[in-house]
């Protein structure tokens, strides 16, 4: 379908202003899907309601649901013009907080109450946003995503079922339809209950969506201007990368670059629809485009993901023993605890983690292997770029780079895309500068 959908999150959206900035960006004529977040802030607050009810207190909770309430009605006073749409906007949203209210009437508050709570942000900004743009005179139509995005008994995407369904609720609309605003992260599950996408939220419904209808592109509009080629924040001069393969993003974003959850990317790269990555603040720079095209013998960029723990097991026995690694893994997945770096040698296996939840666990269990040591607060420090072993030199270059910093594991070789370094927290900010001054 020649389509594009575009993705705005909760800072886009977050005031008045900003969504007359978007809905600018958005009305250029062109057929689209634009998918958004709730209001900045938002999500936040109904999770302190939700906690509120959990509680039994409902007193706080409607405190709070007030609170939030005069923040949208001074939202609707600065967005719309005339007093019909104002009245229209807050009929709209009042159904919501009207919602909101009887739930904390309820004696009793499961899950089921939360995801219902955790889902009103998105209805109100959408609702808000269409109300906009049909007061602007834009041929404006609301998609509910409640009634074709779902998730199966494992909590993944049903994608035959948003496929089928997508398709059945655009023929619903009219014809002339020329923007279609629909919600990100809420969806359905198996059993038909309110629910939502968790991980990558928003982008994975943009990204869902694109694959649906097999959109010729998907954009994600951020507040800043793609991936950089560092993490800005610790390293000064950083650049935004302007093409990466799937494969580079997803590590990137798997390895701190917050812009881009890992997984939410899947359904694009598997339907081959290219997402890029724009600037609501800026929308006439570039970007990031992401696609399966590889730019070779280049470095793109570097990562760090914070939070790392490091385990080591030493093991005399483990000499030419099979079965010992498979009784190392056996113990992390017993807690569900995902590797990230894994290295080994004839006497032992070191392992990064960035769960702790059940560290004492795991330990306790790897002592019955070896002797089992732990370095908390690593940092975990990605290169990322066409990493095939033909590319020779690359990392001696990078290997290079980080001669004065103590470097505690290495992982090559697991994929073509990127290096990893375990280093000291206290030495990211010198390792991330020392990459970007040798490589970029």
């Amino acid at each position: 379908m020649n389509m594009i959908v575009q993705k705005f999150g909760g800072t886009s959206v977050g005031s008045a202003a900003r969504m007359k900035d978007v809905a600018k960006l958005i009305n250029d004529g062109k057929k689209k899907i634009v998918v958004l977040s709730a209001m900045s802030g938002t999500t936040n607050t109904l999770v302190e309601i939700a906690d509120y009810l959990y509680k039994k207190n409902p007193v706080s909770a409607n405190e709070v649901i007030n609170t939030l309430e005069h923040k949208y009605a001074d939202v609707i006073d600065g967005l719309y013009n005339s007093a019909e749409y104002k009245q229209k906007a807050t009929d709209a949203v009042k159904v919501h907080f009207d919602t909101l209210r009887n739930l904390s009437k309820n004696n009793f508050f499961t899950v089921f109450e939360e995801k219902i709570v955790l889902s009103q942000g998105e209805q109100m900004s959408t609702a808000m946003m269409n109300l906009y743009l049909q007061e602007s005179g834009v041929k404006s139509n609301l998609l509910p995503a409640l009634d074709y995005m779902r998730i199966d008994k494992n909590e993944e995407p049903d994608t035959a079922y948003i496929r089928e369904h997508i398709h059945k609720e655009l023929e619903k609309v009219p014809a002339d339809t020329v923007i279609y605003i629909t919600q990100g992260y809420i969806c359905r599950n198996a059993y038909n209950e309110i629910d939502n996408l968790k991980r990558g939220g928003s982008d994975y419904s943009a990204s869902l969506i694109g694959a649906a209808i097999e959109a010729s592109e998907i954009q994600i509009w951020t507040d800043i201007d793609g991936m950089h080629n560092n993490d800005p924040r610790f390293v000064e001069g950083t650049s935004p990368v302007s093409t990466l393969h799937f494969e580079e993003a997803a590590e990137l974003a798997y390895f701190g670059a917050k812009i881009l959850h890992p997984t939410c990317i899947l359904p694009a790269k598997l339907g081959n629809i290219p997402v890029r990555l724009l600037n609501t603040m800026d929308p006439s720079a570039p970007g990031t485009l992401i696609s399966n095209k590889i730019t070779q013998h280049k470095i793109e960029a570097v990562a760090a993901k914070d939070n790392i723990t490091a385990i080591k097991i030493k093991s005399g026995r483990m000499l030419l023993a099979y079965g010992f690694l498979r009784k190392v893994f056996d113990c992390f997945e017993a807690y569900k605890t995902s590797i990230d770096m894994i290295t080994t040698s004839e006497v032992g296996v070191s392992v990064t983690i960035d769960n702790t939840k059940h560290l004492d666990d795991i330990v306790n269990e790897l002592k019955k292997f070896g002797t089992v040591t732990i370095e908390n607060n690593m940092v975990i420090i990605c290169v990322v770029g066409d990493m095939n072993c033909a590319n020779v030199g690359f990392q001696a270059k990078i290997v290079n780079a980080l001669k004065d910093i103590p470097v505690r594991m290495i992982s090559y070789g697991g994929s073509n895309y990127n290096v990893s370094f375990l280093v000291g927290a206290s030495d990211k900010k010198r390792a991330l500068e020392a990459l970007s001054r040798d490589l970029f």
